[in-house]
């Protein structure tokens, strides 16, 4: 079990064996209530650490060991902890908008569980590994990426029908989101798409001028596997125009024409 993993299902199970010796209206406290957020807002974060029974976090933790472990060798500790409460804290977020913009969510009733968090996992592991295979009830094996469409469809569908079956379905959604535009941030601050962006060669410009040049390259010089090449460059010039060539195809025709 890598460390993050282990310290956060530890974390949750150590909050649950305290929610057991307490009042229910103290550890409630720290429950999130989406017409609250304003007025309490820690509990966006301390929300996620409660659970509402023992299948509850175990189902929760079973999820979180499951995605979570290479997850985070594939992260590192500071992103795949961020991942985690970002997902946690999109999930409370989310509940709180629709809630109050579509009135779809009961806005007083108080919302605990480590879902929107482990969501949010499930989430990353699918976009890095979308064709990884689980296995449902151990013997239904079903791809990572379907699964998560899946939990969409549902949550989407449960949520705006108003289902009263115990379980924040936005926050499910929220984890999502959260955890997408995570990813999708952590691209594009990439170190290698910087490179790669930078080390891209700029598109020649090109003009009838140009593709008359091209169309001039003599054939007999060429090996046959260029001569192909340059067949199909220009077919597609005819085809689809100037502007549908990359770089490379327009480095290619430049070379052989001695063009700069």
């Amino acid at each position: 079990m890598t460390p993050w993993v282990m310290r956060l299902i530890l974390a949750n199970a150590a909050v649950y064996l305290l929610q057991l010796t307490l009042p229910q209206g103290v550890w409630q406290q720290f429950a999130f209530v989406p017409a609250a957020l304003l007025q309490r807002p820690w509990t966006a974060v301390t929300y996620m650490f409660l659970h509402g029974g023992f299948l509850h976090i175990l189902f929760n933790m079973w999820i979180f060991y499951l995605f979570g472990r290479r997850l985070e060798l594939r992260l590192g500790a500071q992103q795949f902890l961020t991942l985690y409460f970002i997902g946690g804290i999109s999930g409370a977020v989310f509940s709180s908008i629709l809630g109050l913009a579509l009135g779809v969510v009961p806005i007083y009733i108080p919302i605990i569980g480590a879902s929107g968090a482990v969501f949010g996992i499930e989430l990353a592991y699918a976009m890095y590994w979308p064709r990884d295979k689980i296995w449902i009830w151990g013997v239904l094996p079903v791809e990572v990426r379907w699964l998560v469409i899946f939990l969409t469809g549902l949550s989407l569908f449960a949520g705006f029908s108003g289902a009263r079956d115990g379980v924040a379905h936005f926050a499910h959604l929220g984890g999502f989101a959260g955890a997408f535009l995570y990813l999708k941030f952590i691209e594009w601050r990439s170190p290698a798409r910087r490179f790669k962006r930078a080390a891209a060669p700029l598109k020649p410009k090109g003009g009838p001028a140009d593709v008359q040049r091209w169309q001039s390259i003599r054939r007999d010089g060429l090996h046959h596997v260029n001569r192909d090449e340059l067949d199909r460059i220009l077919d597609t010039i005819g085809a689809k125009g100037l502007a549908s060539l990359t770089a490379e195809e327009q480095a290619f025709l430049e070379r052989f024409s001695g063009g700069h």
